[in-house]
């Protein structure tokens, strides 16, 4: 599949397994093959592909797309969501803050999505697209009714009836009960199909986990930063429980804004917000992992070769 890699990639992983996932990238994009078809996402009926796309830049003009949105980078997203399809992957993520003016965005990320899968809908009715979104745990929004507001608002924008899957984006200062108690109204209203967290903490995981099963509903996952040079849920505890719960642990930024890919180099770093993080020397350090990277790459392509071919 090829796909702008600027942090528009995300991977599923069912308990302690990961998916055979392949990517190299080239002038920008990346050409994806999943070895396994979907994944269900913890207790929940959602199955979902093992790989996803993250819609974080899509409309974003604060941290990503060097502070401007322009038609050039519509129509590039644009072409990551139906190449993305053309190729299997149907698992796209998204959230109300993204894009958003709140955020000083252009256009909200969701308003997007829901106008891409229109317009492909429009060509192809049966096409099959998975919605992820999230609420934003904002300190104004307090109890269960905020969840429910906000997400009829994301519904509006992405001009649909329900999502598959909400999430909380984050916790809030105060009031996470009531926003735990809002996904479970989410899910027997009919408005979700599953309902996950993203960015909680080991603690807070096992808490939402326990309130929900009380009401019958499984906490289907929890949507956190993780990649080979980041691995804070491996240490930190999250992992572990995810597996122990069986909530499936989705994780984002899995390529490093890009980092991963072998697109940027000390000579050429990511612009914006991104190089201030990923810096020349940073980069640099980072060689010898990416080398090996592709080293394994090449390997997984000749033996792919070799055993469809019989050489």
């Amino acid at each position: 599949m090829a796909m702008h890699v600027s942090g528009a990639c995300f991977s599923v992983f069912s308990g302690s397994r990961v998916g055979n996932i392949r990517a190299v990238a080239s002038e920008g994009f990346a050409t994806v093959k999943t070895a396994e078809d979907k994944v269900k996402l913890g207790g929940s009926d959602l199955k979902v592909t093992k790989l996803g796309v993250g819609a974080w830049s899509w409309g974003d003009t604060s941290y990503w797309n060097n502070f401007q949105w322009d038609d050039r980078k519509m129509k590039a997203a644009k072409a990551a969501f139906d190449t993305s399809l053309d190729n299997g992957i149907t698992f796209f993520d998204t959230a109300e803050v993204y894009g958003s003016r709140a955020s000083f965005g252009a256009i909200n990320s969701e308003t997007l999505l829901g106008r891409f899968i229109k317009e492909r809908k429009q060509r192809d009715p049966e096409v099959e697209v998975t919605v992820a979104t999230k609420f934003a745990a904002l300190p104004w929004r307090l109890g269960r009714q905020s969840v429910l507001a906000a997400l009829k608002d994301s519904l509006f924008r992405l001009g649909l009836s329900s999502v598959e899957l909400y999430q909380l984006h984050w916790a809030g200062i105060w009031g996470n009960e009531g926003f735990i108690d809002g996904l479970g109204d989410a899910v027997e209203q009919g408005l979700v199909k599953a309902v996950g967290v993203s960015n909680y903490s080991e603690k807070r995981l096992r808490n939402a986990y326990e309130k929900l099963k009380k009401r019958g509903i499984p906490l289907a996952s929890n949507q956190v930063n993780y990649s080979l040079i980041y691995r804070k849920p491996e240490e930190n505890g999250v992992k572990a429980a995810c597996d122990e719960l069986g909530i499936t642990l989705i994780a984002y930024c899995p390529i490093a804004q890009g980092a991963l890919t072998g697109k940027y180099t000390p000579q050429n770093p990511p612009t914006g917000p991104r190089g201030r993080i990923y810096t020349a020397e940073y980069l640099r350090n980072l060689q010898p992992l990416l080398n090996r990277i592709k080293e394994l790459g090449e390997n997984y392509s000749k033996t792919s070769t070799q055993a469809s071919t019989g050489y």
